[in-house]
């Protein structure tokens, strides 16, 4: 199975091969303030799977914790498409919203649970931490 993502105006791509290594939410401040939205939705692939096409500019950042982030957006219209880390090189992150697709995976694991807008309940059944991330072994099927 392949998909792709891609940004607000089509000019930069991430074609994907296979189901995503996690899928997850974050409710932190950082992923608040880039995404623009109340948390951010983003799915982990390993980058041997993954295709880019496009230009793209890079904005790089520390993380609470220590490590150093890159994000990656399309030069034209702004769109963050994917980021990678220092804590596991071998991974791309692609937000889900890029891909554009109502039927993509639901996510097994939620973190920064500490910075969630309160109206936003949690589902007992999904793994979560209170801050940063120790993804679990097994998905969960529910949201």
């Amino acid at each position: 199975m392949e998909r792709t993502a891609e940004c607000h105006c089509g000019s930069l791509r991430a074609i994907v091969a296979g189901e995503p290594e996690g899928i997850d939410l974050c409710h932190c401040k950082a992923c608040q303030r880039r995404t623009g939205t109340v948390f951010h939705f983003g799915s982990t692939y390993l980058k041997d799977r993954v295709r880019l096409q496009g230009a793209r500019h890079i904005y790089e950042r520390g993380t609470d914790s220590g490590n150093r982030i890159r994000f990656y957006f399309c030069p034209n219209c702004g769109s963050n498409l994917y980021w990678e880390n220092d804590r596991n090189p071998a991974i791309c992150g692609i937000t889900v919203g890029s891909f554009a697709d109502p039927n993509f995976p639901l996510p097994s694991y939620s973190q920064w649970e500490e910075s969630k807008h309160g109206w936003r309940r949690r589902n007992r059944d999904r793994p979560f931490s209170a801050r940063s991330a120790t993804r679990p072994a097994a998905p969960i099927s529910s949201v």
